[in-house]
Protein backbone atom coordinates (compact mmCIF):
# COMPACT_ATOMS: atom_id res chain seq x y z
CA UNK A 1 0.00 0.00 0.00
CA UNK A 2 1.48 3.45 -0.77
CA UNK A 3 0.13 6.62 0.47
CA UNK A 4 -1.15 7.25 -3.12
CA UNK A 5 -3.65 4.38 -2.94
CA UNK A 6 -4.31 4.78 1.05
CA UNK A 7 -7.54 6.97 0.39
CA UNK A 8 -9.11 4.77 -2.35
CA UNK A 9 -8.37 1.72 0.11
CA UNK A 10 -10.60 3.50 2.44
CA UNK A 11 -13.48 3.90 0.10
CA UNK A 12 -13.36 0.35 -0.64
CA UNK A 13 -13.95 -0.32 3.23
CA UNK A 14 -17.51 -1.23 4.27
CA UNK A 15 -17.92 -2.92 7.39
CA UNK A 16 -15.82 -3.12 10.90
CA UNK A 17 -14.33 -6.60 10.24
CA UNK A 18 -13.15 -4.61 6.70
CA UNK A 19 -11.84 -1.59 8.81
CA UNK A 20 -9.96 -3.72 11.46
CA UNK A 21 -9.19 -6.48 8.98
CA UNK A 22 -7.22 -3.51 6.45
CA UNK A 23 -5.42 -2.34 9.66
CA UNK A 24 -4.51 -5.58 10.63
CA UNK A 25 -5.94 -5.19 13.96
CA UNK A 26 -6.71 -8.39 15.58
CA UNK A 27 -10.46 -8.35 17.37
CA UNK A 28 -13.14 -10.64 18.83
CA UNK A 29 -15.56 -11.41 16.44
CA UNK A 30 -18.34 -11.52 18.57
CA UNK A 31 -17.51 -7.81 20.18
CA UNK A 32 -17.88 -6.86 16.97
CA UNK A 33 -20.84 -8.80 16.06
CA UNK A 34 -22.41 -7.06 18.83
CA UNK A 35 -21.20 -3.44 18.44
CA UNK A 36 -19.85 -3.01 15.02
CA UNK A 37 -22.54 0.14 14.61
CA UNK A 38 -21.17 1.80 17.86
CA UNK A 39 -17.62 0.94 17.05
CA UNK A 40 -17.66 2.62 13.84
CA UNK A 41 -19.37 5.85 15.10
CA UNK A 42 -16.79 6.11 17.52
CA UNK A 43 -13.85 5.64 15.38
CA UNK A 44 -15.49 8.59 13.57
CA UNK A 45 -16.17 10.78 16.48
CA UNK A 46 -12.08 10.01 17.69
CA UNK A 47 -11.11 10.98 13.80
CA UNK A 48 -13.55 14.38 14.10
CA UNK A 49 -11.23 15.43 16.92
CA UNK A 50 -8.43 14.69 15.24
CA UNK A 51 -6.29 17.86 15.37
CA UNK A 52 -7.52 20.27 13.06
CA UNK A 53 -5.71 20.68 9.12
CA UNK A 54 -3.83 17.62 9.72
CA UNK A 55 -5.09 14.88 7.45
CA UNK A 56 -4.84 11.74 9.68
CA UNK A 57 -2.56 8.96 8.21
CA UNK A 58 -2.60 5.18 8.05
CA UNK A 59 -1.06 5.10 11.65
CA UNK A 60 -3.85 7.74 12.78
CA UNK A 61 -6.71 6.11 11.29
CA UNK A 62 -4.76 2.49 13.06
CA UNK A 63 -4.50 3.95 16.00
CA UNK A 64 -8.28 5.44 16.52
CA UNK A 65 -9.51 2.61 15.49
CA UNK A 66 -7.99 0.02 17.66
CA UNK A 67 -8.76 2.82 20.37
CA UNK A 68 -12.54 2.71 19.09
CA UNK A 69 -12.76 -1.36 19.08
CA UNK A 70 -11.05 -1.47 22.66
CA UNK A 71 -13.97 1.25 24.18
CA UNK A 72 -16.28 -2.23 23.69
CA UNK A 73 -14.18 -4.46 24.77
CA UNK A 74 -14.84 -4.31 28.43
CA UNK A 75 -17.89 -2.66 28.01
CA UNK A 76 -21.09 -2.10 26.26
CA UNK A 77 -23.58 0.28 24.17
CA UNK A 78 -25.32 1.09 27.41
CA UNK A 79 -22.60 2.38 29.05
CA UNK A 80 -20.57 3.88 26.56
CA UNK A 81 -23.28 6.30 25.11
CA UNK A 82 -21.91 6.23 21.58
CA UNK A 83 -25.32 7.23 19.95
CA UNK A 84 -27.72 10.33 21.02
CA UNK A 85 -30.17 7.37 22.36
CA UNK A 86 -28.56 6.08 24.58
CA UNK A 87 -27.33 9.30 26.12
CA UNK A 88 -30.91 11.03 25.91
CA UNK A 89 -32.78 7.57 27.61
CA UNK A 90 -30.09 7.81 30.83
CA UNK A 91 -32.35 8.78 33.76
CA UNK A 92 -35.41 10.11 31.76
CA UNK A 93 -36.85 6.66 30.78
CA UNK A 94 -38.41 6.02 34.24
CA UNK A 95 -42.05 6.83 34.96
CA UNK A 96 -43.08 5.81 38.61
CA UNK A 97 -46.45 4.16 38.64
CA UNK A 98 -47.46 6.64 40.98
CA UNK A 99 -47.26 9.49 38.45
CA UNK A 100 -50.05 7.74 36.72
CA UNK A 101 -52.57 7.30 39.16
CA UNK A 102 -54.47 10.50 40.67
Amino acid sequence: MSDRDFPDDLDDLESAEDFLNYFEIPFDATVVHVNRLHILQRYHDYLSKQEAGKAPDFEAYRKWLTLAYEDFVGSSAQQEKVFAVFRKADGSSFMPLTSLTS
